[in-house]
């Protein structure tokens, strides 16, 4: 048993190992829409110094105008530098903003010919630390109470953020078909994760296969009901601008339908990989259980994970739109006009579609797992 252990341990490390170095990869492979990136322009942090509002006015619930602001950069070669710089408000709640003293902002410094400072633009509020620092405590805390477990978690996490970043995004944008590509990254996410996480075994062959059966009916689901809706992928957010800014070739629905059994796929691994988990333990402890005894008891911790696996999924979906929801209902619009709104029936569908996915996958990963954990 300790020999067993010894290897399984060994053969894990040398797993992430190959993960890192694919990472490590990924990160540093270039691709062509990282060169639409303006190189005469510098990006850096500044604060502001002092604010003059003179002639920004109020109408309504927004304010326009401008504002103009004195700031001190504080990073990169024009560190120290003091500017000047106006804050154009265009009377949109969600993108203007009013700065105030004290506040930390994204600058963007044009240059020209000569590297000299012809612009200064404070683009936004400077977010970046903040979000360093939530990722870098992310960090601490997975590996520190997760140990070892948690540190290949971590590394599947970076991993599959670099995939999709530097391989299903570029790929879609290049025009290729997005439900082939987002159907095999998602596949090739989930056997690499599952893998990563649970170690080459059988407990993790069941939870891939199991998960991947999911997927699929999502996928097969998902294509269905969207063409017999007539969902157009429009309905997702910057899509409609995105072909606007040269991109008139994407498939928009297609791009939908995959990003509905992308973000079911989590789910779908999740509930997978604790039945697998659940069977290989009950097994261990009862080796002289039956396959259809043992096919049962995946069958009902299945069971038990899905009352809240199905709400899980329904609140992510939701809680983007809730806005929505809230101005549906301060209108006094029916309950049917409501769902039959093509940005509602549209949630609805990656909804139910990840629900129905992620409720097979269920029986699937017992049948399979009785079949091939039991000797």
């Amino acid at each position: 048993m300790y020999i067993m252990q010894n290897i399984m341990q060994k053969n894990e490390i040398i797993i992430s190992i190959i993960f890192i170095l694919i990472s490590i990869i990924l990160f540093f492979i270039p691709n062509k829409y990282e060169k639409r990136i303006d190189n005469t322009s510098i990006r850096c942090k500044g604060v502001i110094l002092s604010i003059d509002n003179t002639d920004i006015h109020q109408q309504g619930l927004i304010k326009v105008g401008t504002q103009e602001v004195k700031l001190k950069i504080l990073s990169g070669k024009f560190k120290g530098k003091i500017f000047s710089a106006t804050n154009q408000l265009m009377g949109y709640l969600d993108r203007d903003k009013i700065f105030e003293v004290g506040d930390e902002v994204l600058v963007v410094l044009s240059l020209n010919s000569k590297g000299e400072v012809v612009f200064v633009h404070p683009q936004d509020i400077y977010r970046l630390d903040l979000e360093w620092k939530l990722f870098l405590s992310f960090l601490f805390i997975i590996i520190f109470f997760g140990g070892w477990t948690g540190t290949r978690a971590l590394i599947s996490f970076i991993f599959t953020a670099l995939v999709l970043w530097k391989i299903l995004i570029p790929l879609a944008l290049d025009g290729i078909n997005p439900l082939l590509i987002a159907l095999v990254v998602v596949c090739i996410l989930t056997t690499s994760i599952i893998f990563l996480v649970a170690g080459l075994n059988k407990k993790a062959i069941v939870a891939l296969i199991g998960s991947l059966l999911g997927i699929i009916i999502t996928c097969l689901l998902a294509i269905y009901t969207t063409y017999q809706a007539k969902i157009h992928g429009a309905v997702m957010p910057f899509s409609e601008p995105l072909l606007y800014a040269g991109f008139g070739y994407l498939n928009l629905t297609a791009i939908y339908i995959g990003s509905i059994f992308l973000a079911a796929s989590g789910a779908v691994m999740d509930i997978a990989m604790d039945i697998s988990a659940s069977m290989s333990e009950v097994l261990l402890r009862r080796p002289d259980i039956s396959r259809i005894q043992l096919a049962w008891s995946g069958v009902r911790v299945g069971r038990a994970v899905l009352g809240t696996m199905v709400t899980t999924l329904l609140l992510a979906y939701c809680g983007g739109y809730i806005s929505l929801l809230m101005f549906f209902m301060a209108q006094g619009i029916p309950v049917g006009n409501m769902f039959n709104l093509v940005y509602v029936a549209a949630e609805v569908i990656k909804t139910l579609s990840g629900s129905f996915g992620l409720v097979l996958t269920a029986p699937f990963t017992a049948f399979i797992g009785a079949w091939i954990l039991k000797p």
